[in-house]
């Protein structure tokens, strides 16, 4: 629809610019009165003339006076509205800026309207756990940076009381061995099982704001039904306090087995400056045979590091037999003959030729011994 114009206000508007103008039209008299054969002599006679012209309020209808007074009224809003529109944008009062501290209307878009649903920040503050609000400004990244130092409440007045929302799983860091005393048991208990709330229509009732009101799950005896947490516990220092992770469950492939291998051997070399590259290499393709058998020959319930350690000590070697082969080898010469192809039987060999070459090493050494000097 197209808008209507406003002759009141446009009049009201420009009515200084009229004014203007009609009192520019005494000029334009002034300059007919004034006496001259060219210009030169009328602009001197103006002065004189002027005064006459100006004596009196009233504008003058002539139209070359007329002319004048809309010229000089026109000239004048146009010089009003270009420098509006090129002006600077002045903010008074915030010349050493515009930062201040938030109010309570300005985290109320962030914040969900069920409680439980938030990360708390502060007493009044706190931020929707929501990664899709209806208003997509309102999106936030959900990561808290808390900095203190030892007894400031980093645990007491932030962690605990946003463990104590258990609208999600969480994984927490305890190096005090307190939160888990604290907190188990509430986490083991779990938070009450809620349900939208129907009306008498049997359609979920909405608040103010279109949100729907939920209500808490009880069972046939009218008590609360809960929705516990799954705990696990991976403790470092007391390890009959802990959950145990088996990396070989987690094997599918030989890429895997060697990405396993790598970091096994990087975290029990211990400290110190590294040994000859040789002896790394060597101890990489015996972990990768004897962890690719366990993982492709051996029953699901042996796939773990005792079976390995069980391996290991069972590799018996003999200076002086060198034909001999302890159980393992007859192991892998029983695998070879079924599967002459298979990964752990390959790694297995190339451990054994770096074995023989070491063998032939200490057999030089020996006869370099045995020489007189």
């Amino acid at each position: 629809m197209k808008k209507q114009l406003d002759i009141k206000k446009l009049l009201i508007l420009n009515l200084p610019y009229i004014l203007m103008g009609l009192f520019a039209t005494n000029f334009g008299e002034a300059w007919r009165m004034a006496q001259g054969a060219d210009a030169s002599q009328k602009a001197l006679s103006l002065i004189s003339v002027l005064p006459v012209a100006l004596a009196s309020w009233w504008p003058s209808l002539h139209p070359l006076d007329l002319l004048v007074g809309i010229c000089c009224g026109g000239g004048l809003r146009l010089a009003v509205y270009l420098k509006s529109k090129n002006a600077k944008k002045y903010r008074h009062g915030m010349e050493y800026g515009s930062a201040r501290w938030g109010t309570h209307e300005d985290i109320a878009p962030y914040v969900d309207p069920v409680f439980q649903n938030n990360v708390i920040l502060t007493k009044t503050e706190s931020l929707t756990m929501n990664s899709r609000p209806k208003d997509p400004k309102t999106a936030r990244n959900k990561n808290v940076l808390v900095i203190g130092g030892s007894g400031s409440g980093k645990t007491r007045f932030w962690l605990k009381p946003n463990l104590m929302q258990m609208h999600s799983s969480y994984v927490v860091t305890d190096p005090k061995g307190t939160i888990l005393v604290e907190c188990g048991k509430m986490l083991q208990r779990g938070t009450p099982k809620m349900r939208p709330k129907l009306g008498k229509d049997h359609q979920p009732i909405r608040d103010r704001h279109g949100n729907p009101v939920y209500e808490t799950v009880k069972d046939k005896n009218g008590k609360v039904v809960y929705e516990p947490y799954r705990i696990k516990v991976l403790n470092t220092i007391n390890f009959k306090k802990s959950m145990h992770y088996n990396p070989f469950a987690y094997l599918h492939s030989e890429k895997d087995i060697l990405k396993l291998v790598t970091t096994l051997i990087a975290n029990t070399k211990g400290e110190g400056k590294a040994g000859d590259d040789f002896w790394v290499k060597a101890e990489t393709l015996l972990y990768c045979a004897l962890i690719g058998y366990i993982h492709y020959e051996a029953p699901v319930e042996e796939q773990n590091f005792a079976t390995l350690i069980e391996f290991i000590n069972a590799m018996e070697v003999r200076e002086d037999d060198e034909e001999f082969k302890n159980p393992v080898d007859l192991m892998f010469d029983a695998l070879e003959a079924e599967k002459p192809n298979h990964f752990a039987v390959r790694q297995y060999k190339k451990y054994k030729l770096a074995a023989g070459v070491i063998n032939y090493k200490r057999f030089l050494i020996q006869s370099y011994e045995r020489q007189p000097m």
